[in-house]
Formats: structure tokens, C-alpha cells, sequence
């Protein structure tokens, strides 16, 4: 379909067939699969994430990092600077250098205000061995799996992808990991798991990661939202924390409503940020006026990103419908 065709002929970014989704939700269940793979891992583990804190979820998958990086297995974790400000200690990839873990800030935070402090690393990436890996709205922090309680229960949403399109996000990975050291084309090679990543997987459907950059002119991910939002015939459920839209995407989902599409979007009635919450609901007049039906969760906090649509077309990734996710920062995402 169109969706296909623009990610893998404008943005690059192939179709998958051999591949394996599921689906994991809430944060507990990601985390208790993300152990289990981990465990399994033989070659390497890339790890990629805006936010790491100490605690319960970030310290048993450290333990299993440290253990696999003494087995000999290239081990590498990258994190947002801003986005770990607040959660770590300012020298933290040196703890983690000790350990054997090789490890890279994402554009170290500067006291002074510069443009480039916006374009944050906000994707959350794991890749084990180029055959598994997982994306999604949760961070390696407590709060994600409900280990305690920060504005009520949190819900998040994340993917397992295993087969060949796993392959895809060690590329996204290296290429962010590229930016400070020149990699070979023989090292990439050399991490590529060949057909062995699918020997096994018989899966329906097909799979395309994709990851966006505010360094080009493409905006990947309102364009792969936009493409659901003018595909759907019967039905596009939504799911984002945030919801702070430029007039494009307002009047794209107006337009659906209007020509009978049963749109839906699930947004927090917890706040995390009151400013951010108040501009969300600043938006919901307009769309309610024109027939997009608004739930809020009213449990905790609303986390997860999802678009799904007429039982054909699905994308869970770490894309909040905001402008700083679909502008400024590097993010990624899968569609199914």
C-alpha cells in the first residue's frame, strides 16, 4: 500500500517479510520478555533509550549486561544526556565502561541554551544478536513497569520484533553510534546474522521499522501517522500521552471524522507536565466538534504510542503527537 511504498522508497527504510511482532502491554510484561532475551543473547546487545534510572528494571538488565559483556559479547548502550539529567550521575558512562559496557552520551548536555539542546534522543531501541529487538514508549526506569507509583498506574505499550526485520534497528542503532566513530562496511557485515535470523519464524503480515532525525527535511513520523490517518475506511484508534498538533494533522483527522471514520484517541487525564496537559486539552473542542471521539485514562498515566486502523495496519513506537517528537528529536517506530 501507499504507507509501504513511501517508507521504503522516500525514507529508505525496507519491508520485512519472516518477521514475528508481538505485542507487549503493559510496561511489566515488555520487561519480563526483555529478560528472557536478553539471557539468550550470543553476539551483542545494542541498548538505546532517552531515559535510565537506577532501580529494579534497570539494574537486573544491567546485571545480565555486565555478565554477557565478561562472556566477551560487544556490549553498548547509548543514552540521552538531557533525558538522564535528572536519573544519573553525570559520569555514569565511565561506571559503565568499567563493567565492560561501551558506551556513548547523546549530545552531552550544555548549561548554556542552544538550539541543539531540543534534538534529543528519544527512541528506545534493544537489539540482540541482529534477530531480536524491541521498541516502545518505555524508558529502563521503575515508574514503566510499575515497580512503584508515579501518577497512578502507568500504561505503555511496546513491540517485540524477531526475525529479519529485527536487522533493520541494529542499523538505526549503528548509524546514531556513527556519528563518533566511522564504522567499516566489514563490521556491520560481520554483526548481520543472515538467514539464521529467520530460519525458524513463519509470521503473517509484513514488518517495517522506521526511525526519524530532525536533520532532513522528511518528517517520517507524521507522515507514516498522516498515511494511517488518510488510509482508514472504517476505523483509527489512537494512543499518546501528549497531544499538541499543527493545523495539517488537526484537519486530517477532522477530515476523517467527517467522512465517517470512527476516530478515537486515548490521552492521560493524569498530567506529568500541567502545562503540557492543559495545551492537549486546548485541542479537544475543535476535534469533538467535528466527530473525533477523546477518552482520557483516568487511572494513571497514559504512556503508550499506537496508531491502529480497520484491522489491516498498526504502529507502536516512541512517537508522542507533539511537535517536539515529530520535529526535534530522533525517534523510531514499527509498522505492522
Amino acid at each position: 500500500g501507499p504507507l509501504l511504498k513511501y517508507m521504503h522508497g522516500t525514507c529508505g527504510y525496507p519491508a520485512y517479510d519472516n518477521t514475528q511482532s508481538e505485542y507487549l502491554s503493559p510496561g511489566q510484561v515488555f520487561f519480563s520478555r526483555l529478560l528472557v532475551e536478553l539471557e539468550k543473547a550470543e553476539k551483542y546487545i545494542f541498548l538505546e533509550f532517552f531515559i535510565i534510572e537506577e532501580g529494579k528494571m534497570w539494574n537486573s538488565v544491567l546485571e545480565i549486561l555486565e555478565r554477557k559483556a565478561k562472556e566477551g559479547l560487544d556490549v553498548r548502550v547509548m543514552y540521552d544526556d538531557v533525558g538522564c539529567f535528572l536519573t544519573l550521575p553525570s559520569n555514569y558512562h565511565k561506571t559503565l565502561e568499567s563493567k565492560g559496557i561501551r558506551c556513548r552520551k547523546f549530545h552531552p548536555f550544555q548549561p548554556f541554551l542552544t538550539s541543539l539542546q531540543n534534538q534529543r534522543d528519544h527512541r528506545k531501541i534493544l537489539v540482540i544478536d541482529g534477530k531480536v529487538a524491541f521498541t516502545g514508549g518505555a524508558n529502563l526506569a521503575d515508574e514503566y513497569i510499575n515497580a512503584y507509583e508515579k501518577h497512578g498506574y502507568w500504561q505503555d505499550a511496546a513491540l517485540c520484533v524477531k526475525g529479519k526485520g529485527a536487522w533493520s534497528f541494529t542499523l538505526m542503532f549503528l548509524q546514531l553510534w556513527d556519528y563518533w566513530e566511522d564504522l567499516d562496511p566489514s563490521t556491520v557485515r560481520s554483526l548481520y546474522p543472515g538467514d539464521q535470523a529467520a530460519s525458524h519464524i513463519c509470521a503473517q503480515g509484513i514488518v517495517q521499522p522506521y526511525a526519524d532525525n530532525p536533520l532532513d527535511n522528511e518528517n517520517v513520523s507524521e507522515h507514516v501517522y498522516m498515511q494511517i490517518i488518510q488510509n482508514a475506511r472504517d476505523y483509527v484508534y489512537i494512543s499518546t500521552p501528549y497531544l499538541i498538533i499543527d493545523d495539517t494533522m488537526i484537519s486530517a483527522l477532522t477530515l476523517a471524522a467527517k467522512s465517517g471514520v470512527d476516530v478515537r484517541i486515548l490521552t492521560p487525564q493524569r498530567w506529568d507536565k500541567r502545562l503540557v496537559h492543559i495545551t492537549t486539552r486546548s485541542y479537544y473542542r475543535e476535534l469533538i466538534k467535528a466527530g473525533v471521539k477523546i477518552y482520557e485514562y483516568k487511572d494513571g498515566f497514559n504512556h503508550a504510542k499506537t496508531f491502529v486502523s480497520d484491522d489491516r495496519v498498526v504502529t507502536v513506537g516512541t512517537v508522542n503527537l507533539d511537535y517536539r517528537s515529530l520535529y526535534l528529536h530522533y525517534e523510531c517506530g514499527v509498522a505492522v
